[in-house]
């Protein structure tokens, strides 16, 4: 019976003052959808780029020049010179359970196609790049052993720069581009991956490694080597095989001194995963900075509430009404401010982030503990935050009350 009056009284006395409740629910509101979309968008971007990195390849090992300093690699891949193609073909004949290599060199240059042009990144590479990278083929075919061996001047484009130089669609197969006023006859268009950024292989370009070496880069060093292992459980083994390999034939007796980097798939993902999840956590912290603000404005409002109500508070105490039921039921006030806050944003940031996802290229991932949190952190904000205001009014003597104006 007390619990069905409490009810009915909270309902009563929201209800009495329905803008100012709305205002004070607001701030939750809008705490509980910032957390919940922060956190699809933080934990959409990390799934992407898992997926993405995944994409380039099954079980890949990639072998860098420069040295390994404090987690990163010093001038970058392509500016240091120190793989060649002979540590290509030791890695091939010497390290055990591999599948394919494929050595590459990349560099950025301007392309133009009749009245197109377009800046892209052009990848001189081997036929093996094609199963190491998981590259698939839309139109025409990649490139061959005989082109390799012949220093071929051809070129497979992906499918962002076949739809900037030729048009959306287009079949560019037996036409040609110009790469450093070097003309190359177009032999394929790779599958679409969906990347983004930079290093966007669907804008890539790509030719055989000794054209580039001969026709483009102007020397014999490649900037970097890929390799694919036999299974992911002898990642590690390949690994430290191709270190062991690389020391020794560039006369290096510390590895700490290496002239090269190695970094397989699992390391890059958690390298990522770990760079967005604090990313996730900054933005979900920012967002919960309105949650602080909306307690303060119900702990403002249930305060107000208590000096308005002194009089029926003196009244109900001179009746007979217990102090802990006086508690309850401020108590309750604020903690169904904050349920309908909770209710209400966890509906607007489960929009939010299937806005995101509909108007934007990320793909937001609604988490249920995401959700679950908000509830239990609305929950909490309530009784925080309504405890003193309550606590407040269950303490007034029942004289000072009853004479208050």
């Amino acid at each position: 019976m007390i619990i069905r009056d409490i009810f009915q009284e909270t309902f009563y006395s929201l209800s009495a003052n329905k803008i100012r409740s709305g205002l004070t629910i607001l701030g939750i509101v809008i705490g509980i959808a910032s957390v919940i979309a922060m956190v699809a968008i933080g934990q959409g971007a990390q799934a992407s780029i898992s997926s993405k990195i995944q994409a380039i390849g099954s079980n890949l090992i990639m072998v860098r020049p420069g040295a390994q300093k404090s987690g990163g690699v010093s001038g970058g891949a392509g500016s240091a010179q120190t793989l060649t193609l002979e540590d290509v073909a030791a890695i091939k004949s010497e390290v055990k359970n591999i599948k394919a290599v494929a050595p590459e060199v990349s560099r950025r240059y301007q392309i133009t196609a009749k009245s197109a042009n377009t800046n892209t990144q052009i990848t001189g590479t081997v036929p093996d790049y094609q199963a190491v990278r998981s590259v698939s083929m839309d139109l025409g075919s990649f490139i061959t052993e005989y082109q390799a061996k012949a220093s071929a001047k051809v070129a497979v484009l992906g499918s962002a720069s076949r739809d900037e130089l030729f048009g959306t669609n287009a079949n560019p197969i037996g036409e040609k581009i110009r790469i450093n006023n070097i003309d190359f006859d177009v032999i394929g268009v790779t599958k679409s991956k969906g990347g983004s950024g930079f290093n966007n292989p669907d804008e890539a370009i790509y030719v055989p490694l000794s054209s580039a070496q001969s026709y483009l880069i102007g020397n014999k060093y490649v900037s970097s080597i890929s390799v694919a292992a036999s299974s992911q459980e002898m990642m590690t083994a390949v690994q430290n095989q191709i270190t062991d390999l690389l020391l020794k034939r560039h006369n290096i007796t510390d590895a700490s001194s290496a002239d090269f980097s190695l970094m397989n798939q699992t390391d890059i993902i958690e390298t990522a995963s770990s760079v967005t999840g604090t990313l996730t956590i900054l933005l979900a912290s920012i967002a919960g900075i309105s949650l602080l603000v909306g307690g303060i404005g119900i702990m403002n409002m249930m305060l107000t509430t208590v000096t308005e109500r002194t009089r029926e508070i003196g009244l109900r105490k001179a009746v007979g009404i217990k102090k802990i039921y006086i508690n309850m039921q401020f108590l309750a006030e604020a903690v169904a401010l904050t349920f309908l806050g909770g209710v209400l944003g966890i509906l607007i940031g489960w929009a939010a982030s299937l806005l995101v996802s509909k108007f934007s290229t990320l793909t937001t991932q609604i988490s249920p503990n995401s959700i679950f949190l908000a509830v239990g952190v609305s929950a909490a904000v309530g009784i925080v935050f309504g405890f003193y205001p309550a606590r407040r009014a269950a303490n007034l003597s029942p004289m000072e009350a009853l004479r208050y104006e």
